[in-house]
């Protein structure tokens, strides 16, 4: 069966961290939180103050309504140093992003293990980051937002 992972890279909303974790629940997907993201507590390596660990994991089950305990997440302090961990373990990786190399995320690939990386909210992936992507996918969209 398909795994499939869901990296945030550097999502400042704590309320779009909880919609991850709840889209991830109804996929069966994984979650890779990077960077700045916000993020529920656990982990023995949560180095942020307790206070704002504490009103992070907060915000994040308002919107998660519980899928922070049941979908499988993982930290990374860079979205780097994550990419490397799962193409390490097969995946193919995938932005989700509008380029001008972009294909129609209706023509992804339907097997293999595939990582889909979304950005910040306003300026999306660095270019950095999507060099470092196998494929760069793009959502059409028919509104204006």
């Amino acid at each position: 069966m398909r795994k499939v992972a869901l990296v945030a890279v550097d999502i400042r909303s704590s309320h779009n961290i909880g919609a991850f974790f709840r889209t991830c629940d109804g996929f069966n997907a994984s979650l890779f939180l990077t960077g700045i993201c916000p993020r529920p507590l656990g982990g023995d390596s949560d180095d942020r103050l307790p206070y704002v660990a504490e009103k992070a994991n907060k915000d994040i089950s308002k919107t998660a309504l519980g899928a922070e305990n049941t979908v499988e997440w993982e930290y990374f302090n860079s979205a780097q140093n994550c990419i490397e961990h799962l193409r390490s373990l097969g995946y193919k990786i995938l932005a989700i992003e509008q380029s001008g190399n972009s294909q129609d995320i209706r023509e992804l690939p339907a097997s293999g293990d595939i990582a889909l990386l979304v950005g910040p909210e306003v300026d999306g992936l660095d270019k950095s980051i999507l060099a470092e992507c196998d494929y760069i996918y793009e959502i059409p969209m028919s509104g204006s937002k």
